[in-house]
């Protein structure tokens, strides 16, 4: 059986490779929600002259709130908008079934910020990237 590294691979074998997990997971657990349930979004923050301040990057899916970014430009950072917005997409969330809330940060970036949100440290992996850790945090929603 020949095995491949594709980066591009066909439309039909990224949909078979997608279904075969949807379909796995669907046996496994019946009522799973459908991948079309999962919620994408962004929070955004723009000064008057709607130039970008920050914002979050995040989607909704197995009742879990995932945060997948968090930026602020350097000018808002301390100034309260990376809660305010972390709010707002908790908020968001709650509506769309969500119970938790998860995120992935490092060490350079924003664990003390998280765990001042009320998030918790569940896992650490370090040396991810070399010389750094990798954090994730958890926050009950409910």
């Amino acid at each position: 059986m020949p095995i491949s590294v594709e980066r591009e691979p066909s439309p039909e074998d990224a949909d078979a490779l997608s279904q075969g997990i949807v379909a796995f997971n669907k046996a496994g657990v019946p009522d799973l929600e459908k991948v079309e349930d999962e919620v994408r979004f962004f929070v955004l923050a723009k000064d008057d002259e709607g130039a970008l301040q920050g914002g979050i990057r995040a989607v909704c899916y197995w009742n879990t709130l995932h945060i997948e970014l968090l930026w602020l430009d350097e000018t808002a950072r301390g100034s309260g908008l990376g809660a305010a917005l972390l709010s707002e997409a908790e908020d968001f969330a709650r509506p769309h079934n969500c119970e938790k809330a998860l995120v992935e940060t490092t060490s350079w970036q924003a664990k003390p910020f998280y765990e001042k949100q009320g998030y918790r440290l569940m896992a650490t992996l370090p040396d991810r990237p070399k010389g750094h850790a990798s954090h994730y945090l958890v926050k009950s929603l409910v």
